[in-house]
């Protein structure tokens, strides 16, 4: 079969693991070369991983997408290395969840820095290259949460609702260029490093339950009865990025079994 995004330059941020990992991996599969980058220096193992299968296809970059010259300079060089730039995938987050009245001020000034404002900073950058070549994909990994309140996670809620936002407003300001800016909003990844080092436990000791009964209870939530995977995000970032979704601009898909339908 055809590789759907064949010779297409992409960055994808949280790329050292997990789902960003994943992603990384994906679009090279399709045909892409692909700049990792992620605030830990194991996203260069990774991408050596990866450029081991694909030579020539991969490369790795240290950096912190909330500071404004780290992205800005990176964004560049990239662009330097490869001639261009075609998809930025914004897929770096973290969440801090705590009851509103216990919330942590530097907690929720982090989640937002690193969720909203870093978003902006890679969307930014990448639309002031993709605006001058008049081409070019902006695809932010949100979440189900930033379509319905977050039970004791309000910043991570607040924060995804933001980003739907800046999808859409970007969108706008793009859109004259041939730029497209979409949102993907996955529902429960039970599988990844997340719910796996730490939710299962986390849960398990607050509701006095068992880490299966814990994986049970959000299965159950689900109408298509099974866990999101990083594949079926991945099918939406393909599709989002590709020729297919020419037509589509400002959007945030849902892939979360039915659980989130608006």
């Amino acid at each position: 079969m055809p590789m759907e995004l064949n010779n297409k330059i992409a960055i994808v941020t949280g790329a050292a693991q997990g789902l960003g990992e994943h992603l990384a991996q994906r679009l090279v599969k399709e045909g892409a070369s692909v700049a990792l980058w992620d605030i830990s220096d194991t996203v260069l193992k990774t991408a050596e991983k990866i450029a081991a299968e694909f030579p020539g296809r991969a490369s790795g970059y240290v950096v912190n997408v909330t500071q404004e010259k780290e992205v800005d300079d990176t964004t560049q060089n990239v662009v330097k290395k490869y001639g261009r730039l075609d998809i930025m995938v914004a897929n770096a987050g973290i969440v801090r969840a705590y009851e509103i009245t216990d919330f942590p001020l530097a907690d929720w000034q982090q989640t937002i820095e690193v969720n909203l404002t870093g978003y902006f900073l890679c969307a930014r950058a990448a639309a002031r290259i993709m605006k001058e070549q008049k081409s070019g994909v902006i695809i932010e990994i949100n979440s189900k949460s930033g379509k319905k309140g977050s039970y004791k996670n309000c910043a991570y809620a607040a924060s995804k609702f933001g980003g739907l936002g800046l999808t859409q407003s970007i969108a706008l300001d793009l859109a004259p260029n041939g730029v497209r800016v979409n949102a993907v909003c996955p529902g429960n990844l039970l599988d990844s490093p997340l719910w796996v080092n730490n939710l299962y436990d986390q849960y398990a000791k607050k509701w006095g339950i068992s880490k299966e009964e814990v994986r049970k209870k959000y299965i159950d939530q689900v109408p298509l009865g099974r866990t999101c995977t990083y594949e079926d995000v991945a099918n939406a970032v393909v599709f989002l990025a590709g020729e297919q979704s020419s037509y589509i601009t400002g959007q945030a898909i849902n892939v979360t079994g039915g659980q989130e339908m608006r």
